[in-house]
This record gives structure tokens, sequence and C-alpha cells, in this order.
């Protein structure tokens, strides 16, 4: 993992050079250290490009998938053009193997600091598209989890998570103690 995580960070270094694209249509969403930044390559499997562990049709959605660059440069997308931090996996997974562009934000002003958010995307030479399917995807897969409030909030991995391990991740009995101190 650890190697995963600097060949990442590596991999991210040449996005300050890129960052800021005047034919950005990428909406500002007024973050930190905020830039518009579009690029172009193929939609991999992180996890198979950097260690040559690939699974058929980039993992099914199961790993994190980047954009290879045509220059040798692996994007690593952290999230949709969604508010309520999405990934963007279920955006480019359709992609998988494909050439895109993408066209997003980069957030943060150092590495391992930055992350880029995709808000559009398209095949070469095609239209654009609103990168946010991932609320309709987990709807789709959730159909019970009904209710209000944010998807992470009704997901039943995230209340089987919690109810396993508390809101601290140390257990019920030491969420009890907390909140009977604090609240």
């Amino acid at each position: 993992m650890k190697k995963l995580i600097i060949a990442l960070c590596a991999a991210s270094f040449p996005f300050a050079a890129m960052a800021d694209d005047p034919n950005s249509k990428a909406k500002n969403w007024n973050l930190v250290d905020e830039k518009k930044a579009i690029f172009s390559g193929k939609i991999v499997d992180i996890r198979c490009e950097v260690t040559g562990n690939c699974a058929d049709e980039c993992g099914a959605g199961a790993y994190q998938l980047g954009i290879l660059t045509t220059d040798g440069k692996l994007i690593p997308p952290m999230k949709n053009g969604q508010t309520s931090f999405n990934g963007a996996i279920d955006d480019l997974l359709p992609y998988c193997g494909k050439n895109v562009e993408v066209d997003g934000l980069l957030v943060g002003a150092d590495i391992p600091e930055q992350l880029y958010q995709i808000q559009l995307i398209k095949v070469e030479g095609g239209e654009w598209a609103k990168a946010n399917l991932h609320t309709k995807t987990w709807k789709k897969k959730y159909p019970d989890a009904g209710g209000k409030g944010p998807w992470f909030r009704r997901d039943p991995r995230v209340k089987a998570q919690l109810e396993k391990d508390g809101w601290l991740g140390l257990g019920a009995d030491v969420d009890k103690k907390f909140i009977a101190e604090n609240y």
C-alpha cells in the first residue's frame, strides 16, 4: 500500500503545470487553491497500472480508476461533480480502456493534499456528460435505503460499520462514555 501511495503522489506532480485551463467548463466551487483542469487519456485500473495485478473490466468498480495520459501521467480522480463526497468510479467505469477527456477542478496547493474532482467526461470527439452517476447507481444498488439526507447516512455498509465499531471507531461503550462526558 505504501508503494501505491508513493506512486500516486509521484504521478500527481505534473498537475500544477496543467492547471487553470481557460477552455474548462468546470464550475468553480470556491475551494482553497482550486484550479480548472482538462485532461485527456485512457481510463485505467490504478492498481493494475502500479502493480501489474490486473482484473478484467477494470475490476467492475471494485478498484480506484484513473486517467493515464498520453505522456504517461497517472491522474487519480478522487470524486465526481456531486457535493456529497461521491467517488468518480461510477462515472469512469463505463469508459474502462477507452480514451476520454475529463474536465474538473484540481483542489489543494501541494502534493499529497491536491486532488482532482471530475465534473464532465466525454469520449474523445464526443459530447460532454456530467459526472454525477454515483447517487443514481447507489440508489439502484440499495433501493431499500430510504429516508432523508445524504446517501452515506443511509448506506447499509456505513450503518453496519457504525454498528460494529461505533462513531469513534472504538466501540459503542466508548461512544456512550464520550457522549456522556462531552454533551
